[in-house]
């Protein structure tokens, strides 16, 4: 037998088992059991997702998550030609979605809306959207308690910024909203959610045709024109409208279990309280610790032998990546399990990592923190309602968070 053949059987026999891992319906903020075993298990794994068939890599650590996510080796595009696992049944993909592109696709679509969203023009919007949070807990003071902060003020207020964003005039935007909750909602199914997918689609390419000649900032007149100048196909154009107006929900949901933390460890609030200059280290920290999702995201294609941490990975398997173990991982964040308000560095993957990091991060990060600073200034002695463990959170939904969040003052 070859020295050849010998390591090749090594590596064989050290290949892990599938692990099945079921969409778990956890309590609130708790980190997920079989995620957690996962990482015991090792730094490279294999699972087996409950909406479809077959298995899939899954890597967990920082530096092997920012590996896959970033090297071009790993194909999200190449998902759409095989039969891979999804994250969940009704998630179905679509050619042309931004999600589903590879550069220099994929950068091509997202310089097309730069302007709106990297820093300066996330900027822009700040004092509109103040203004906007100002009036949400205005009227969240005047109807009095108690409330559901979720119906009142998180739920409202990314539809508004993202709409505002977008272009989306106001008449439309709780329609645009009913279409994202039917996207995103597993219990309707999966033609459920691809009829509002279709339907969202419909309203933002009419748009988007409306704006052909706009010199506006909004991102429905950036995509308008660069379909207009051919820069950009109509179908990636509308798939990346779509995204970031599902965005807004991911938003909700976030900052939803940021508010559940802060009010059910009152500590974390009164220290917010206490020290405004750690805010925003603090935003940044509540993002790493929170458990944004049920299991994990969209996969990405191998095109060719990968070798991560001793496992090789062969062309055509899928991988996947969790961003919340990647966020608790020991060697980057000393006591990860623990949230400190003033950690720094704080180099987290919450809004992932690559050229598929989200679009909206910055815009997502910013309502965060007026958020934050309107709420905890505002309404000083905010509580919780009912006990913590009442809270309802929401069931079957791939993002996690709070279905509403009682609050008393």
């Amino acid at each position: 037998m070859t020295e050849e053949t010998l390591v090749e059987e090594a590596r064989t026999k050290a290949v892990p088992p599938v692990r099945p891992w079921p969409a778990l319906d956890l309590p609130g903020v708790a980190f997920d059991p079989v995620l957690s075993a996962l990482m015991e298990q090792g730094p490279v794994t294999r699972v087996e997702l409950p909406g479809g068939e077959g298995w899939g890599w899954l890597v967990t650590r920082v530096e092997d998550v920012r590996t896959v996510t970033d090297d071009p080796r790993f194909s999200r595009e190449a998902v759409l030609d095989r039969q891979v696992t999804p994250p969940a049944p009704h998630i179905v993909p679509s050619r042309g979605a931004v999600g589903f592109l590879d550069p220099p696709d994929h950068t091509r679509l997202r310089r097309a809306v730069a302007p709106a969203l990297t820093a300066p023009g996330v900027e822009r919007v700040r004092d509109s959207a103040r203004l906007m949070l100002d009036e949400l807990v205005d009227d969240l003071l005047a109807n009095g308690p108690p409330a559901d902060l979720t119906a009142e003020v998180l739920s409202p207020f990314p539809v508004a910024v993202i709409c505002e964003v977008l272009g989306v005039p106001a008449a439309d935007r709780q329609g645009v909203h009913a279409w994202t909750r039917l996207i995103l909602s597993s219990p309707h199914g999966a033609a459920v959610s691809e009829q509002a997918k279709e339907e969202m689609g419909t309203y933002f390419a009419e748009l988007l045709d409306a704006r052909a000649d706009s010199a506006g900032e909004d991102i429905a007149s950036l995509l308008g024109t660069a379909v207009a100048r051919r820069e950009v196909g109509l179908q990636e154009a509308v798939g990346l409208a779509v995204l970031l107006q599902i965005g807004s929900e991911a938003v909700t949901c976030n900052n939803g279990q940021m508010f559940y933390l802060l009010l059910a460890r009152p500590e974390l609030a009164d220290r917010l309280r206490a020290d405004r200059d750690i805010r925003p280290r603090a935003v940044d920290e509540l993002l790493r610790y929170i458990p944004h999702r049920n299991v994990v995201g969209l996969s990405r294609i191998a095109l060719e032998d990968v070798e991560i941490d001793g496992v090789r990975i062969r062309a055509g398997d899928a991988v996947y990546v969790s961003y919340l173990a990647a966020n608790r991982d020991p060697d980057v964040f000393p006591d990860a399990r623990t949230i400190d308000l003033a950690r720094s560095p704080n180099p987290h993957v919450a809004f992932g990592f690559g050229p598929h990091y989200c679009p909206g991060g910055p815009l997502a990060r910013m309502e965060a923190e007026l958020l934050i600073d309107a709420l905890l200034d505002r309404v000083p002695n905010m509580r919780l309602a009912v006990p913590p463990e009442q809270v309802p959170f929401r069931q079957g939904a791939p993002i996690r968070g709070p279905e509403a969040l009682p609050v008393a003052w």
